[in-house]
């Protein structure tokens, strides 16, 4: 069991990603995304899994707090559509 903690750099740039088990930590420069699934038995596997859980969540409201400047809300850009580089072409 690795027991290193991998942490991202809340709002600091495009390119992080962490993974807790099935759960996913996605940076960005204006919101930072979790989505997926985990589950914290209660066990030593558990345990670590939470710990990285809460040292990131705690990193990303220490970030938010510490912004004098932070909005009521964000306008989020909407999703960018591309052309599928795989598809195929209908005759």
């Amino acid at each position: 069991m690795n027991s290193e903690i991998r942490m991202i750099a809340p709002f600091e740039n495009e390119s992080e990603v962490v993974k807790v088990d099935g759960l996913t930590v996605e940076n960005r420069t204006d919101r930072v995304s979790i989505y997926g699934s985990v589950d914290l038995t209660l066990d030593r596997a558990g345990l670590l899994a939470a710990r990285a859980l809460k040292a990131n969540v705690d990193a990303i409201v220490d970030s938010m707090e510490q912004r004098k400047d932070l909005p009521e809300r964000i306008q989020l850009a909407p999703g960018k559509t591309v052309d599928n580089p795989f598809g195929s072409e209908s005759n």
